[in-house]
């Protein structure tokens, strides 16, 4: 169980606090907003209202406390931006701030945050890799080579051994997992059979994968 501050309950604070609940982890919530931090009570452990570029409020809130600190604010850039500045000032572990804009991710890099997460250009690459294959059902990009990819088994794979089929060495792709009625299964062994009614978890470079599936 890890403990997480959350700064800023729009729509992207409130999903992270909700999925943060669901995992089990404990989350104090901060925003100016009262209504947002009330509908976000039954999602976390504690609440409070206040400006996070304050710094006598954030240092009231016992930073080095916390493994995480995410600044989920998304309709000022300049209060994000502050905010991860004073949270790593305070003494936070691990600083996680969201990003609109490529240089908003620059500006957050260099002020504090740790690591920076961008919604819209992740929301982008995937519905362009999704629509570009029905076969794609899950798509993680990794880096600007890299991705891992669920897809379907092609037909022409159907009842072959991963052994037999030998794609990491034609394409360089390694094969995660298999998905089987909705379970998915770590364990493969070359010997593991292929079929229709799974799907495949593959790590490779995009366009190695793109090649290998046809996509």
């Amino acid at each position: 169980m890890k403990s997480v501050l959350l700064i800023g309950l729009g729509r992207f604070g409130k999903f992270i606090a909700m999925k943060l609940h669901a995992m089990g982890h404990q989350v104090m919530a901060v925003d100016t907003s009262e209504e947002r931090v009330n509908a976000l009570l039954p999602y976390v452990t504690n609440a409070q209202i206040g400006d996070s570029t304050n710094e006598e409020f954030l240092a009231s809130l016992g930073i080095d406390n916390y493994d995480s600190c995410i600044v989920a604010i998304g309709d000022n850039f300049q209060n994000s931006l502050e905010t991860a500045y004073l949270l790593k000032e305070l003494g936070a572990k691990k600083v996680i701030a969201r990003a609109s804009r490529e240089i908003q991710e620059k500006f957050l890099l260099r002020n504090g945050a740790d690591e920076v997460v961008y919604p819209e250009k992740q929301l982008a690459a995937w519905t362009a890799i999704r629509c570009s294959s029905e076969n794609i059902l899950e798509y993680i990009e990794l880096d600007d080579e890299y991705a891992i990819f669920e897809l379907e088994i092609p037909l022409e794979w159907n009842g072959k051994t991963i052994v037999q089929l030998d794609i990491r060495k034609k394409f360089g792709i390694n094969i995660l997992g298999i998905r089987e009625n909705g379970r998915l299964n770590m364990s493969i062994t070359p010997d593991t059979v292929l079929g229709r009614n799974k799907s495949i978890l593959v790590l490779g470079q995009e366009k190695a994968v793109h090649k290998c599936f046809r996509i």
